[in-house]
């Protein structure tokens, strides 16, 4: 049975893991009979937001306790995270990804990845496995693996043009659409990027880990 690895932000779409894109995303690794495993920084959130006021709120969450609210406790710290224990790694969206995971909502193009979650990318690509993100996430991809192809849903976009800048390349999508970079064995949809609704980002999810499983048994049919 195939196994992903999942990267959790927090909680929360303003300050962690956006819920709908993280839940739909492990729904449809279930729907393909893939198994998870779910994982997470172990340190402070960047920040916390009320997400019924939208303002910052005072005090600390540890991002990987939010997170488990998500896979129900069923978490790992980022750093136990090794390339060859798993088949692909997934990122949902949500404000933490740009946030915790990396600088990008601080600094945009300039950004840094975090150097754990920078880690686990690029040990995938060099390990030739499949990488996924959903909605914001792909940004990562976009820093950290050169001439990639990606999307943020719309063109013209400070997002979208961020992705040029980072040295990657940029295609429009409608919502639920992948865009497979089968040279890079990357995927990303635009999810709430773009103004959807719950099943458009379920669809995404689903067409995401489909086109993935798809060239894992490609991949295993040609060896």
């Amino acid at each position: 049975m195939k196994k992903f690895a999942v990267i959790l932000a927090g909680c929360g779409h303003l300050d962690g893991a956006e819920i709908g894109e993280a839940i739909t995303l492990l729904l449809s690794i279930d729907q393909h009979h893939c198994e998870y495993q779910c994982f997470a920084p172990n340190r402070p959130q960047t920040e916390v937001i009320d997400h019924f006021t939208g303002k910052k709120e005072r005090g600390t969450r540890n991002i990987m306790t939010e997170a488990a609210r998500i896979a129900r406790g069923n978490i790992l710290p980022i750093e136990q995270f090794k390339a060859e224990d798993y088949d692909a790694l997934l990122f949902s969206g949500g404000f933490g990804a740009a946030k915790n995971l990396c600088s990008y909502a601080f600094k945009g193009a300039d950004m840094e990845v975090e150097p754990d979650v920078a880690r686990a990318i690029l040990d995938m690509h060099k390990a030739q496995k499949p990488i996924g993100g959903m909605c914001i996430a792909p940004v990562l991809f976009a820093k950290l693996i050169e001439d990639v192809c990606v999307t943020l849903g719309s063109d013209g976009t400070p997002a979208s043009s961020d992705v040029f800048k980072m040295g990657a390349s940029h295609v429009q999508t409608e919502a639920g659409d992948v865009v497979a970079d089968n040279e890079k064995l990357v995927f990303s949809t635009p999810a709430y990027m773009l103004d959807a609704t719950i099943k458009d980002v379920y669809d995404g999810a689903y067409n995401l880990i489909g086109s993935i499983v798809e060239t894992l048994d490609d991949t295993l049919h040609k060896h």
